[in-house]
């Protein structure tokens, strides 16, 4: 997906940057980049390949070489960025996150308007970023030019826009994605995980709503355009995507977590589902405190029969190609026996995607000697690929283990019934989840409701974008 954070300050800025955007190395995997603003030097701009390599390893032998007062900077999991643009609004760096599922048509507009070019990859794709620069180009300022973008875009766009004089941010039309202002006694920073400036003793000052675009500068903030009334923030980043210690619209992704695994066990409770379990675990990483909400509701002892070895594999979304992925996830699980021979285990997951390393992983547990291996996801069956946001490598809605199940228990008409099969209640959905089961070899499987993950959530359900498991906009 993608991550950003800039900083303005009175003073030089360069490690604040630095250590800020290393804090969302978690959320992409591709490239890493940082764009710094100098009175003296000017613009300075650095890009790396961090497929292999973290960000942090790329970056801090150059350190010594930046300077600036003012800067941004991104992990992409898509196009190399911060771009440095030059245009009738002046010379300025740019860097987006979000995906925009027309860009072939809004090309096509461009040239037709007398657009002359743009610079093709390798591939022949234009950089997405270098196309909201030339959307935002086509208006007379910085705000006309960025809702005009948010507007034509089928997708979303949230960004930073780096000046001379300071950094201006735009949150995605309806708030898919949070951006929250940071301050202390030299300037401000922009960011898309508080923890990330917490760390380095700023304050939380303000968090942008919906559409919202803001100037700041080392004094202060002020809103160009105001918010909107209308909110979809991703669901998503609550039961994976974000980091524990960070909070979105006032809400802290660990408590979100701990609270939603509180909630399953209850509906487990009910049906009389956690009686004989030995232990409750989580899926390493962000299934875990899913895990620890069960289990202290729940009553069975929370435990880690498997420990994820981190050292030499520490990125879990590496390497691209999937099978040797699903290799190196295999690799990382190193069994403590004792917490694993003969005991009837239920771990919890954050989601069930295509079911590929969690098939391998339950695989591994029987091998390992677990009499039995029961599992829960945190979130309802995913139903549909993410058109908002860069979440996710499938280039097939058929890829999800939900779909695939579908057309092998209906055909083609099982696919027109999807908002029965996301129900457990209802036969289709039970049959769908059962099947799932099955051929997974769990000894039980059970989805979180809707209604559950919203509870756990905490929002207005109109505020939180179900998408991917309701396919409502």
């Amino acid at each position: 997906m993608g991550g950003f954070f800039g900083v303005i300050s009175k003073h030089d800025c360069v490690l604040d940057l630095f250590f800020g955007v290393d804090y969302h190395s978690h959320l992409g995997t591709r490239r890493g980049g940082m764009a710094l603003y100098d009175r003296e030097v000017g613009f300075q701009r650095q890009i790396h390949n961090i497929e292999n390599t973290p960000f942090r390893t790329k970056f801090e032998h150059e350190l010594a070489g930046f300077r600036g007062h003012s800067g941004i900077g991104c992990i992409s999991d898509s196009d190399p960025q911060p771009l440095i643009v030059r245009s009738h609004l002046g010379l300025y760096a740019i860097t987006t996150v979000g995906i925009i599922n027309n860009a072939n048509a809004l090309i096509d507009h461009y040239f037709a308007q007398g657009g002359i070019q743009f610079m093709s990859q390798s591939s022949g794709k234009v950089n997405d970023t270098e196309l909201v620069a030339a959307l935002i180009n086509q208006k007379e300022s910085f705000v006309e030019g960025i809702q005009y973008a948010q507007s034509v875009i089928d997708g979303s766009l949230t960004l930073l826009i780096l000046t001379p004089d300071s950094i201006i941010a735009a949150r995605d039309r309806l708030g898919r994605l949070p951006v929250l202002i940071g301050k202390d006694s030299n300037g401000h920073c922009v960011s898309f995980e508080s923890f990330a400036y917490q760390k380095l003793d700023y304050i939380s000052a303000y968090e942008l709503g919906p559409a919202e675009i803001v100037r700041i500068t080392p004094e202060g903030f002020e809103t160009l355009s105001p918010p909107g009334q209308e909110m979809r923030i991703c669901a998503f980043l609550w039961t994976y995507y974000g980091y524990p210690t960070s909070s979105y619209e006032g809400i802290n992704v660990e408590v979100m977590r701990n609270r939603n695994g509180q909630i399953m066990a209850r509906g487990d409770m009910d049906r009389g589902l956690t009686e004989g379990l030995d232990f409750v675990a989580g899926v390493p990483d962000s299934g875990v405190p899913h895990a620890v909400g069960y289990a202290n509701e729940s009553g069975v002892p929370f435990a880690r029969p498997f420990i994820k070895y981190t050292p030499t594999w520490p990125r879990s979304f590496m390497p691209q190609n999937q099978s040797v992925r699903n290799h190196v996830a295999k690799m990382k699980l190193i069994p403590v026996p004792d917490l694993i021979q003969d005991k009837r285990l239920l771990f919890v997951d954050d989601s069930v995607v295509r079911g590929t390393q969690l098939r391998e992983t339950v695989e591994f547990l029987y091998q390992c000697g677990a009499g039995e291996v029961h599992i829960r996801s945190a979130c309802p069956p995913i139903m549909y690929g993410c058109k908002y946001l860069n979440f996710s490598r499938s280039n097939s809605e058929m890829e999800l283990i939900t779909r695939r199940t579908i057309q092998e228990l209906e055909g083609d008409e099982g696919q027109k019934h999807l908002e029965e099969y996301a129900d457990d209640t209802t036969e289709r959905g039970a049959a769908m989840t059962a099947c799932i089961c099955k051929k997974m070899h769990f000894t039980s499987f059970r989805y979180q409701s809707l209604q559950g993950l919203e509870e756990s959530v905490g929002l207005s359900p109109c505020k939180i974008c179900t998408y991917c498991w309701t396919g409502k906009e």
